[in-house]
């Protein structure tokens, strides 16, 4: 059962991402009926996939993912299962992964791959892992399907949080990472401007 969405219902995030639209409304029937969970989102995205967001409590969001992966079958791209996502991902995936939350203030570095999962993988990754803030998170629209990740903070920081979202996305996922230590502020006029 699907309930509506709500702020405070478990700390666990879901997304669930298949190659087919049609299944993606199966599989997203097959997991509301197992399970217990807020849907955040379930659309299709370009170039033909679907995702699917749920939230909730570990427990259900596990059992929800089991007929989900089972209904996916050849047509799963990705899937995380994020036991407590970090507040700032699960708040950019709520607002639909085209997310803007400020401009850099000081180094940026970006995270580019081309499944959502492994962008939210990445996210959560980086921000658990250093002294950073999410600047941007984009989730398929308008790139393709890809997703990407943008960071600001202390060069090291930056470093470090680049270097860890980077292997939380898996190199099969990863297309690039870029570190830029004094951008330009054209830079985050680009972030803070881009059509969602």
């Amino acid at each position: 059962m699907v309930v509506p969405v709500r702020v405070n219902v478990g700390p666990a995030l879901l997304l669930l991402e298949l190659g087919s639209i049609a299944r993606g409304y199966v599989a997203l029937d097959a997991m509301a009926k197992r399970a217990v969970v807020t849907l955040l989102h379930a659309e299709p995205i370009t170039p033909g996939k679907y995702w699917i967001a749920l939230h909730g409590g570990e427990a259900e969001l596990d059992e929800a993912l089991v007929p989900g992966l089972e209904v996916a079958a050849g047509q799963r791209i990705d899937h995380v299962l994020l036991p407590y996502a970090h507040p700032d991902v699960l708040a950019a995936v709520a607002a639909g992964g085209g997310v803007r939350m400020g401009a850099p203030e000081d180094s940026v570095g970006v995270i580019e791959v081309s499944s959502l999962s492994a962008a939210v993988r990445a996210a959560d990754a980086a921000l658990k892992g250093a002294a950073v803030r999410l600047v941007d998170l984009h989730l398929g629209r308008g790139i393709g399907g890809k997703g990407t990740v943008v960071l600001t903070g202390p060069l090291e920081d930056i470093e470090a949080a680049v270097a860890m979202g980077a292997e939380a996305a898996t190199e099969a996922w990863l297309v690039a990472t870029e570190v830029l230590a004094n951008p330009d502020a054209i830079v985050s006029q680009a972030v803070v401007t881009r059509r969602r």
